[in-house]
């Protein structure tokens, strides 16, 4: 869906002198992307992972000093523009969710089809690892993570297991937790929705990486860091992200007059044009050739006036 994200930041980003943020650099494809198509904008891209910087920093190191790399995580942006002594910027991208890199390195313990350390974390230089959140959380917590990040609706099985098997021997790896959940889950369960580590997974990934508290405080920071016609486009890749998105988009594009009033005064319009109807899907094309394109979701908004002071 690349090109559909530049498609939509492109009104925004073809003056000189443009300010783009790629809140999400992973192995730099998106950053390169803007770069080339807008040879008149500058980069910023922002990135948690220490080892995608390195690889990213050689891959855009022929754009010079249109680019920008942060280590930072997303919701750090208005700290990190202002480091930079950048008030506004012109398009913002998210490209949310494990980057490829971190999916195929298999030491990351982030994919349940190889066994690999349980780690999980997109900075490997803080914070707990899948394995502590497992072995040291409570009955109760992995409960909630499970059924709230996950949406997994046989969570208390599953941690039933998790805590008996914990007691014998603490986690490590994700080849004993993969056939865990198998083994806990009834067949019915396992007949549908692919692999039946998939949710258990996630949710302990965005446990892991505080994923959708760092986007509740992002996506509206990035907002308020439009300059009025500004564009983001924001991809997400399950319906966690994409509520909290379309929540905050939502109410960016709502008139926030008490009701009943004849005429909107200004302060009162609302901040944000809506550039999709919902979230835009991938077409059967994008699917067929990037498998893990299929739940990705966009939504576009335009900033189109300052917030009421």
């Amino acid at each position: 869906m690349l090109e559909r994200c530049l498609d939509m930041l492109a009104p925004a980003l073809e003056r000189p002198g443009a300010v783009v943020v790629d809140c999400t650099l992973g192995l730099g494809g998106h950053s390169e992307a803007l770069l080339s198509r807008f040879p008149e904008a500058r980069l910023v891209a922002l990135d948690r992972d220490k080892e995608a910087l390195r690889l990213s920093g050689e891959r855009l190191a022929p754009y010079g000093e249109r680019a920008t790399l942060v280590h930072a995580v997303y919701d750090e942006l208005p700290e990190v523009l202002g480091r930079l002594g950048i008030p506004r910027v012109d398009g913002v991208l998210f490209d949310l969710g494990v980057s490829s890199m971190q999916l195929d390195e298999a030491d990351r313990g982030f994919a349940y089809a190889q066994d690999a350390p349980l780690d999980m974390r997109m900075d490997q230089t803080t914070g707990m690892s899948a394995a502590e959140v497992l072995n040291t959380y409570p009955a109760g917590e992995l409960v909630r993570i499970l059924r709230a990040y996950g949406e997994e609706k046989q969570a208390k099985r599953i941690v039933s297991a998790i805590v008996r098997e914990r007691e014998k021997e603490p986690f490590s790896n994700s080849a004993r937790l993969v056939q865990l959940i198998r083994d806990a889950l009834p067949q019915a369960a396992k007949r549908t929705g692919g692999n039946p580590a998939k949710r258990t997974f996630q949710a302990l990934r965005i446990e892991v990486n505080g994923e959708l508290s760092v986007l509740e405080r992002a996506i509206p920071a990035a907002v308020r860091a439009l300059a009025v016609g500004g564009r983001i486009a924001v991809l997400s890749y399950h319906s966690l992200e994409d509520r909290l998105v379309k929540q905050v988009f939502a109410a960016g594009a709502a008139t926030t007059a008490p009701p009943g009033l004849p005429v909107v005064p200004e302060q009162y319009q609302p901040r944000l044009r809506l550039l999709t109807r919902g979230a835009e899907l991938p077409t059967e094309e994008e699917i067929a050739e990037n498998r893990r394109a299929a739940p990705a979701r966009l939504r576009g908004a335009q900033r189109i006036r300052e917030d009421a002071s």
